[in-house]
Formats: C-alpha cells, sequence, structure tokens
C-alpha cells in the first residue's frame, strides 16, 4: 500500500497534529473514551478523530468504534469536516459527522479553541450480533461535549441564571451565587456568548455497512430489499424482503429497475458516454492481460488495442458487450440487445440521480468490479482489498492511472462520471417504477429495437 499512500491515494488529505498542545487534549480525549493514550508526538486524524499512526501504535485499528455499531470521535478542529473516514463501518457515519460539524461550526470552533470535543454516533442498536439487527438501525443520533463538559456547564449556568432571575429572594442564595460563579470561570458568560451543542438525530434507512462480508439495506425505497455480498442463506431470517447476493444478477437488476434508482450511461444527461465506455474497455483489457500474464507496457490506449488484437475470440464477454454498446453510441452499429445476463450489463449503468447516487454507485463497484476507477471513488475498502490481490504489474499501472487521470481533478471526474452531488431532500429522488411482470431478465437495452 505504500504507493498508493506516497501517490496520497490512502490516507490521503487527513489531519495532521504536531502542536504540543493537541496532542496533550488529544491524550485527554482518547483517555477519556478508551482508557488508552499514546506516547506519539504527531500523528494524522480523519473526520472522526480516528489515527491510523495510534491504531498501529495500539494494535487495534477500530480503538474508536470498538462495538462496530456505534463510533466515537474526537474533534480538535473544524477542518476535520474535509477529511475522510477510515476503516468505514456505515456509508453514512461520514456524511453524519460532516453535517454535524457544518450544523454547529461557530460553536465547534469556539469549543476546540479550549479543548477537545468528544461525541458517539449512537445508533438505535449497541451490537449487531446477528444481520436482522441491522434493520434496526434506521437512525442515528450525534452527542458531543468537551472534556471539561463545557456544554453541559453551560447548560446548567443558564438554568441557574434563570433561577436566580426568577426567584424574588434569588439575590440572597449564596450558594447559588457562588455555584454560577464558579461555572462562569469555566464557561464564560454565556448571556452573552451562549454556549450549546444539541443533540443531532439522523435518518439512515439505506445504508452499506462491513459487517457479515458487507451488506446493502434499502428501507426508504417503494420495495425494500436487502444485498449481501456473501450468499444470502448466511445471513439467516430478515424481517425483509427480498434478501439478494451477488450472484442474483438478474433480481438485482430488476429491483434496481423497478426502483428507478439506476440510469443507462448512453442516456445519462451530461456525460460523455463514448469516453467513459473506451475507459471501462481499457480497464476490462487490463484485467484481461493480468489474467494471461500479457506484457501491458505503460497500458496506453496503443498498447491495449494490441492485446485485444492478440486476444482475438478470447476477449471477455464485458469487453464485446461494451465494444458493440459504443459502435452504437458513435453510430457505426445497431442498437445492442445488452440484458441482465449478459456480463456486461452492470458496467452500463450509473445510479440515477438522487439522495441514495452514492450508495447505488457503491453497489455497482461490486457488481462491475474491472472498473477500477468507479470502485476507488465510490468503494475504497473494496479497492483496497483487490489491490492487495493485484500483481505489482498492475498495482503500478492502477495507481499511475489514477494519479495520472483522476487525482488531479477528483471533484470534477466525480461530476463528469455521476453527475451533480444528490441533494438531502427526499423529493429529489427518482420516482419508482412500478411493479410488472418482467421475467428473469431486464434490461435497458432489450426493450427497444432503435435508437432512443
Amino acid at each position: 500500500m505504500n504507493r498508493l499512500i506516497a501517490a496520497g491515494l490512502m490516507f490521503g488529505n487527513l489531519i495532521e497534529i504536531s502542536s504540543p498542545a493537541l496532542v496533550e487534549r488529544y491524550n485527554r480525549a482518547l483517555k477519556h473514551l478508551t482508557g488508552k493514550t499514546t506516547k506519539l508526538t504527531d500523528f494524522h486524524i480523519d473526520i472522526s478523530g480516528y489515527s491510523p499512526e495510534i491504531g498501529d501504535e495500539l494494535g487495534d485499528p477500530i480503538y474508536l468504534n470498538p462495538n462496530g455499531a456505534n463510533r466515537q470521535f474526537i474533534l480538535l478542529t473544524t477542518s476535520q469536516k474535509t477529511a475522510p473516514l477510515l476503516n468505514m463501518k456505515f456509508s453514512t457515519s461520514r456524511g453524519i459527522l460532516m453535517q454535524f460539524i457544518e450544523a454547529n461550526e461557530a460553536q465547534l470552533f469556539a469549543l476546540t479553541a479550549r479543548d477537545a470535543v468528544c461525541g458517539e454516533l449512537q445508533g438505535s442498536v449497541y451490537e449487531v450480533s446477528a444481520p436482522a439487527r441491522l434493520l434496526e438501525m434506521k437512525q442515528v443520533t450525534v452527542e458531543a461535549d468537551t472534556i471539561g463538559g463545557h456544554v453541559a456547564d453551560a447548560e446548567r449556568l443558564a438554568g441557574q441564571i434563570n433561577r436566580f432571575r426568577q426567584e424574588p429572594d434569588g439575590w440572597r442564595d449564596d450558594v447559588l451565587i457562588a455555584e454560577m460563579i464558579a461555572l462562569a470561570r469555566k464557561t464564560g458568560d454565556v448571556t452573552r456568548v451562549p454556549i450549546s451543542l444539541p443533540a443531532m438525530t439522523f435518518q439512515q434507512p439505506n445504508f452499506w455497512t462491513s459487517h457479515f462480508g458487507g451488506i446493502y439495506v434499502f428501507q426508504d425505497v417503494a420495495f425494500p430489499g436487502v444485498i449481501a455480498s456473501l450468499p444470502r442463506e448466511s445471513l439467516g431470517a430478515m424481517p425483509i424482503s427480498p434478501v439478494m447476493d451477488m450472484t442474483r444478477r438478474n433480481q438485482i437488476a430488476e429491483w434496481l429497475d423497478r426502483n428507478g434508482l439506476v440510469e443507462p450511461i448512453v442516456q445519462a444527461r451530461g456525460l460523455d458516454a463514448a469516453a467513459v465506455l473506451r475507459q471501462k474497455m481499457d480497464f476490462i483489457l487490463v484485467e484481461a492481460a493480468e489474467a494471461l500474464g500479457l506484457e501491458i507496457g505503460d497500458a496506453r490506449r496503443t498498447e491495449l488495442r494490441k492485446i485485444a488484437y492478440r486476444l482475438g475470440d478470447a476477449l471477455p464477454d464485458e469487453f464485446l458487450g461494451l465494444a458493440s454498446l459504443l459502435r452504437w453510441v458513435e453510430g457505426q452499429g445497431p442498437w445492442p440487445r445488452i440484458t441482465s445476463e449478459h456480463a456486461c450489463y452492470f458496467y452500463t449503468l450509473r445510479a440515477a440521480p438522487g439522495k441514495d447516487r452514492d450508495l447505488v454507485n457503491m453497489l455497482l463497484s461490486e457488481l462491475a468490479p474491472m472498473d477500477v476507477r468507479q470502485m476507488f471513488i465510490t468503494h475504497k475498502e473494496l479497492f483496497y482489498a483487490h489491490y492487495a490481490r493485484w500483481s505489482e504489474r498492475k498495482r503500478q499501472w492502477v495507481a499511475g492511472f489514477l494519479e495520472r487521470e483522476y487525482k488531479v481533478d477528483a471533484q470534477g471526474a466525480r461530476a463528469a462520471l455521476f453527475g451533480p452531488e444528490p441533494s438531502m431532500d427526499a423529493r429529489d429522488r427518482p420516482a419508482p417504477r412500478p411493479a410488472r411482470d418482467v421475467g428473469p431478465v431486464v434490461g435497458p437495452w432489450g426493450a427497444s429495437g432503435g435508437r432512443r
């Protein structure tokens, strides 16, 4: 992984902590949450305050998330909102933390100027011993305070001030006045500079979790469902139907279509479909060359074209399907009939606009794993797992491609491939399609005989 780290493709955008004051605050927070401390004098943290260096030091990569269900966090600066989330257990966690920081940025800026802020993403369950428990995690509440309890003290002081003002003999209550003075020394004048950090609750009916091999839960759609990376039988009884695994390609395709969650890339607004198809075909050729032990040189398109000639009728079905679609896009061939039974089917789709866009693209990256660019952008945990199994030759090429073609304009690349960032407004969700008898095979290609 050192190549990815050096290229800024792993552990990128982490926040450096090297100030003795911040290190001391972090240690106080770490002691408060876990009972442990670090001896490191400089390290990096993600949006939740997790540090990979401290994880290595403690031999515990989940020291801020011991049960895997209710992630704890340490905020030293509001700049953490731009950092990634490492060791992600739930796909919603980073978005929730970012919204919490942005909604309370002024208060957090003031609080972190004097102390570390600690908190927890509290789900509705405390452990996930069985897959069925995941469906009970429909919301997450974020509560936080400084190590010194400034928020709680400010609330207590505000209550005492109200009591002092309302009680006729409040000015004679020496005990009350003494308590107010003591609290004010810690909080400052809360009548002029209020301190408030209210608990915030976020809904998460649709999410991915790394538990049980990786599971996608969709409850807030017209036709709910669960999709697992492992065989569906391994999940046991689930209080939702259908329950699918990645081998149920036709069923997943029909379910995605019924819920209006995907769109063909050739129909996506503002997308250069031909360029995207060519790049996907390049990725597939690299994988084919890797499997056969063929030299790919610098894997430029001219080199990959030579590999395609060498493979001839041994070209992967994924490549041939996308090639037929590219010919149609460029006006050089008929409309191809590509159904969900075709190996290239999920390579021809992207998530439809809506609040679940990123989650659906994450799912598609598992169903179309040779598209390494989409996998890196939408599902880094899966990408790093695949990267660890690749040959040194493929690792070098993929890292070089991402550094050269993606990292220089990551935001622009995301927008070009997947469209604008989704709105949090549920009204932006695409309308689901009515249930219908589609048979065992579905797809955007089989129902039409010509251009759309």
